[in-house]
């Protein structure tokens, strides 16, 4: 589904990713993690266009994406979330997700401006297919709030329906748990795994190493811009120098 050969970043004199290669398994669910300052967000955003990168390539179902911007990305199925969470917060929870379907309308200013029937009926669609995501993440009871007035878990979940609602093919997820309860995070580990049952890949940078070794098929591990490891969960669990990094030499 998606392959990450030798990327490499510098910024100025300071390189933030050192020749990062690994592939991601189309239906998996696969964990970035690393102590702070590992490159973990730099990599998403090189991954999404956000960044483009000193060297190396994105490759996604076999396409070269490396310097795609992150709306031609969008409509190629790869969607991102971000670790602060990203909302139109005056707009109503329907309305952010119905934002998420704009690569798949049709009707130009002149058709909204008009109310042509065929711009009617497509923003009818899109109305209701954004109610169908918000039910699938378990918010739907919340459609007609202000999206500033959400808890911050709800506003979490918001995004990812937002998300979801453009039809991804893969997902990546950046600290998804970042600032949710124990309660929030087993209903988010629930979700993630609900969005693969989908068919959706999912890529997650995430330090909450329960989280990682509950739902993910496989990790990668990246240290001062470096990939250190790479395995199923219980190889990164004993793996030597994954402990060192975490915790330092014994």
């Amino acid at each position: 589904m998606l392959e990450i050969r030798n990327i490499t970043q510098r910024f100025g004199g300071i390189t933030a990713l050192e020749e990062i290669s690994f592939r991601v398994a189309k239906g998996e669910i696969t964990g970035v993690i690393g102590p702070n300052g590992a490159g973990k967000t730099t990599l998403f955003n090189i991954v999404t266009g956000l960044y483009t990168q000193t060297a190396g390539s994105v490759i996604l179902e076999g396409i070269d994406i490396s310097r795609l911007p992150a709306e031609r990305l969008a409509s190629r199925g790869l969607v991102r979330t971000f670790q602060n969470i990203e909302l139109f917060g005056t707009m109503t929870v329907l309305e952010n997700v119905m934002l998420g379907l704009h690569t798949r309308s049709n009707s130009g200013i002149l058709a909204c401006m008009g109310k042509m029937p065929w711009h009617v009926r497509e923003e009818t669609r899109i109305r209701s297919e954004s109610l169908e995501w918000l039910e699938f993440c378990g918010i739907s009871d919340l459609a007609e709030q202000t999206a500033a007035n959400l808890p911050f878990g709800k506003g979490r979940f918001l995004e990812i329906a937002r998300a979801m609602a453009v039809k991804p093919v893969i997902m990546l997820m950046d600290e998804p748990a970042a600032g949710l309860n124990n309660r929030e995070t087993s209903e988010l580990a629930e979700l993630i795994r609900k969005i693969r049952s989908t068919g959706v890949t999912v890529v997650l940078v995430e330090h909450d190493m329960e989280l990682v070794m509950d739902i993910c098929d496989r990790i990668v591990v990246l240290n001062l811009g470096k990939k250190l490891a790479e395995g199923t969960p219980r190889e990164i669990q004993e793996n030597p120098a994954v402990i060192a990094a975490y915790l330092g030499e014994g």
